[in-house]
């Protein structure tokens, strides 16, 4: 039986809960104890219970520091267990501080404020932040506004975070420091955009170059360089001119700041080249240039440092029509142009690249005379004649019916075939309409002289002479009329009246027969016909002689006609 002066245990464990309190009400919580030694790495805590607790110093260090701790220091730890298997109290600063930090870190969050945090380890995707005792995780894209290649210099350093994501269940949180950073350089480029101003002139630096111009740090805002804004000289490409880190003197053009974007241009601070351009360039002027740029419709010549021309197509070779300029110039080639048009407000020349070279067909007409002779090859053959390539890349047609006397055009083209070397003259040159006749047929023996006077002009139509045969052809014979005179064709029907009189094979070079002379063509030259002649000479008998009514035969007359020429 227990007494006052001996108590019980149950008396002895009542007196101590009375003592220390309810020991079950300070697990999972955070509560002040004060340290009363230091030993081996660890603190020793007393919090109020049966028994001191022990935490690592390193639990109460920031990353990559020392722990500040002394005897005697008033700390906040969190209660795992009262009691472990060797009497101790478990006791950890980590989960104090994390505790603390999620109440901070969720009211921080419903706010939309930054929070500091210190970058401490790398993870996969990302690296981990300690924020304030709370573990937060930190993508590798929301590191910094561009990519970083070497985080190093960014961990172990206060810096502000803002919280994208957190949930205390999970224990998860997504922190970014890019976030902060745009934040931060958007007010920064408000201040300084507002601050700038149209027609301002600045120094900037290079920060980047893409294919249509560079983009230039002013101190906090980037501006835009156009490619066509760099120099009034012609520029293919921003590298040419400019390299990343290049400090540069720009004039801003324009801004809008509703979107912040800057327009800058460097062209704008160095002299116009196009004022007085048109004084500087009259038309008609020949000039040199370069060939800077080679289009399908033509091709961009350099005047001078700023200043360039078109060379339309069409303007850039007398004789090579409907051919890519790039067969014609190269770039880089130095040129003569001459001026054909100014418009100085459209900032427009245009140059004529064959105006400054001798015009051939001009050329032609005064080396080769209408008369002259010329050879030249077959460049090609169509339905209406044959075309002769001359000098100087010109050249010349002969017609269809200038190939040849005697026989049709359709026959005369199969007389020739392209490459052929051939001797024709000159009976026409049209400058104006780039234009040369030729006749192939007036270079033959007899033929009229071009532009000059036949012996066929000494005949008359209806006349009858005596002729010669020159040649026996399968369309009829190649004859000349009198002794030395002017050379004409008779065709196979016009041999006779009778169609076996219309063989030629029946005539033989030299032979000698009277003709009638039916005409001439538009070369001057003369065309014969036995057959008509046969019919005038029966006319004329029958009205001499009488008509075959009064009993006399039709070859009776004609036998008194031949005697009474015969007798003459």
């Amino acid at each position: 039986m227990a007494t006052a002066a001996f108590p019980s245990r149950d008396d002895f464990a009542a007196l101590l809960n009375e003592t220390l309190g309810d020991n079950e009400g300070f697990e999972g919580r955070v509560v002040k104890g004060t340290v009363t030694a230091i030993e081996n790495d660890m603190a020793v805590i007393d919090v109020g219970l049966k028994s001191e607790g022990r935490v690592p110093l390193r639990e109460f260090a920031a990353p990559g520091q020392k722990a500040d701790l002394k005897v005697g220091d008033e700390v906040e730890v969190f209660v795992d267990r009262v009691e472990n298997i060797h009497g101790e109290a478990m006791l950890s600063r980590d989960r104090a501080r994390r505790e603390a930090a999620w109440d901070k870190l969720e009211h921080e969050f419903a706010a939309g404020n930054r929070v500091d945090g210190v970058i401490f380890g790398r993870v996969k995707g990302g690296f981990t932040v300690d924020l304030g005792g709370a573990v937060a995780f930190l993508p590798g894209s929301q590191v910094d506004i561009r990519p970083v290649r070497d985080v190093q210099p960014l961990m172990d350093i206060p810096q502000p975070f803002q919280i994208l994501k957190m949930d205390r269940r999970r224990g998860n949180i997504v922190v970014s420091r890019r976030a902060v950073l745009e934040e931060t350089r958007a007010e920064q480029r408000t201040g300084l955009i507002q601050s700038l101003a149209e027609g301002q002139v600045i120094d900037g630096v290079v920060k980047n170059i893409t294919d249509y111009g560079a983009f230039v740090d002013l101190g906090g805002i980037d501006g835009l360089l156009h490619v066509t804004d760099l120099s009034y000289k012609r520029v293919n490409h921003p590298s040419e001119v400019l390299n990343i880190g290049d400090t540069v003197r720009v004039q801003i053009i324009r801004i809008n700041r509703e979107t912040q974007r800057i327009s800058l241009g460097m062209k704008q601070l160095e002299s116009d080249p196009w004022e007085g351009a048109a004084a500087k360039y009259p038309v008609g002027a020949k000039l040199s240039g370069r060939v800077t740029n080679i289009t399908e419709y033509g091709a961009f010549v350099e005047l001078e440092a700023g200043i360039e021309g078109l060379v339309h197509v069409s303007e850039m070779s007398w004789t090579k029509k409907n051919v890519h300029p790039g067969k014609i110039v190269s770039t880089s080639q130095e040129v003569d142009v001459m001026i054909l048009e100014v418009d100085q407000d459209k900032r427009r020349i245009s140059l004529g690249l064959k105006q400054a070279q001798a015009n051939p067909w001009e050329k032609f007409a005064e080396e080769h005379p209408v008369g002259s002779v010329v050879e030249g090859e077959v460049k090609n053959a169509t339905e209406f004649g044959l075309f002769i390539g001359l000098d100087n890349d010109v050249d010349g047609m002969v017609h269809m019916s200038d190939i040849a006397w005697g026989i049709s055009g359709e026959d005369a083209l199969n007389l020739h075939r392209k490459g052929e070397m051939v001797k024709a003259i000159v009976l026409d040159v049209d400058v104006e309409k780039e234009r040369i006749s030729l006749g192939m047929k007036q270079l033959e023996r007899g033929a009229p002289a071009a532009g000059g006077v036949s012996d066929g002009s000494r005949l008359h139509k209806n006349e009858i002479v005596t002729v010669t045969v020159l040649e026996v052809r399968d369309g009829g014979l190649e004859v000349q009329a009198g002794e030395d005179g002017a050379t004409g064709f008779i065709k196979r029907s016009d041999l006779g009246r009778d169609r076996d009189e219309q063989r030629p094979e029946r005539f033989q070079v030299g032979q000698k027969f009277d003709a009638m002379v039916t005409g001439f063509d538009r070369s001057k030259k003369p065309t014969f016909s036995v057959k008509a002649m046969q019919i005038a000479e029966e006319k004329q008998a029958v009205a001499q002689y009488g008509s075959s009514d009064s009993g006399a035969s039709l070859g009776d007359i004609l036998g008194e006609a031949l005697k009474a020429r015969e007798g003459k």
